[in-house]
């Protein structure tokens, strides 16, 4: 098989890198992709950082031994923890990781006040501390740690009450701050953002990182000679590595999953 005709691998900690699959497919739809979730160790978010350094080099070099020609890792705690030494050790694939959208936040408006959502291991990484503090003098950027958010996403649960109220708890810290926008700092959350949407109000934009990052793995490949220029539309095959029926489903169901 030529290497342009190989799927395009996708990793993440669970299903959350299944949003930015999404935007994958939507930008590239000849392309077959192999999407990884390694939801037996789900979340990596309050795991120790050699630890999710080690599951995600180990994972992603299971999608290469399955014929993957690049690399998304659709993880924000993953790529902080790995994805420089990644490309230590492949330099030839084009390997692509996600990080908050903070830059298109400030851009939206000027001076404005920004709350980013991600994991507590997400929000500790020099990478995000680094990102964050570029944007010091144009913006009031407020870090905003999420434990168990994802978890809802894990379980399917996208909307309902208990969600919720938990996504008020959450925001309740920074509810007297005068927010502009809110930046989504982990894969899993653009599956609740409308309850996030409810939640915050119609006033304030909410970004992710997902077209972003496809965007880029689509100008890797078609700089590396490697876009599938195939009319017909691609396949997408599920890995999982709890390896049961119902989070094979569960995948499906977010791949089309459009919300309320």
């Amino acid at each position: 098989m030529e290497r342009c005709m190989q799927p395009v691998g996708v990793f993440d900690s669970g299903v959350g890198g299944i949003s930015v699959l999404r935007e994958l497919v939507k930008q590239m739809p000849g392309e077959d992709f192999i999407y990884f979730g390694d939801s037996v160790h789900a979340p990596y978010g309050t795991r120790p950082l050699d630890e999710v350094k080690k599951l995600t080099i180990d994972n992603v070099g299971f999608l290469l031994e399955n014929g993957a020609k690049s690399i998304v890792v659709a993880c924000n705690t993953a790529t902080s923890a790995a994805v420089a030494r990644l490309r230590e050790m492949y330099p030839l694939v084009p390997l692509v990781g996600i990080e908050p959208a903070i830059k298109p936040a400030v851009l939206y408006k000027n001076n404005s006040c920004i709350v980013v959502m991600a994991t507590p291991m997400t929000l500790k990484q020099e990478k995000f501390q680094k990102l964050m503090h570029q944007y010091d003098d144009m913006a009031d950027i407020v870090p905003l740690p999420c434990p168990g958010l994802m978890e809802f996403v894990e379980h399917g649960i996208l909307y309902g009450e208990e969600l919720e109220k938990y996504i008020i708890k959450l925001l309740n810290p920074v509810k007297n701050k005068n927010i502009n926008s809110i930046v989504l700092g982990c894969t899993h959350y653009p599956f609740v953002k409308s309850v996030i949407q409810k939640i915050a109000g119609s006033q304030v934009m909410v970004f992710d990182g997902g077209e972003g990052t496809a965007r880029e793995m689509k100008r890797r490949l078609l700089e590396a000679g490697l876009l599938n220029n195939n009319k017909k539309k691609g396949s997408v095959k599920f890995i999982n590595s709890l390896n049961t029926e119902e989070e094979l489903k569960l995948c499906q169901f977010l791949l089309e999953y459009e919300s309320r």
